[in-house]
């Protein structure tokens, strides 16, 4: 899963709370497939998207969205 943001504010905030969270996750550079205003990507596993999400909506995280890579492209989960 990636989940892409417009600012590195909301990515660096969102990396500490998942962080905060025990939340394993990959910074990454944002695919070309997917047009953000960040530079900066999230990646984590498939199992914690719930966990994810419970996040980023309880403490108003701005993303891009969440992604999903299969079948060699981005799909949007939310």
């Amino acid at each position: 899963m990636l989940m892409a943001f417009d600012s590195t504010q909301q990515a660096l905030r969102a990396e500490m709370l998942l962080e905060y969270a025990k939340i394993e996750i990959d910074i990454q550079p944002t695919p070309k497939e997917i047009t953000a205003g960040c530079a900066i990507s999230i990646g984590f596993d498939d199992d914690d998207l719930s966990k994810v999400q419970s996040i980023v909506r309880s403490e108003g995280v701005q993303i891009k969205g969440i992604f999903r890579y299969q079948d060699g492209e981005y799909t949007l989960v939310e």
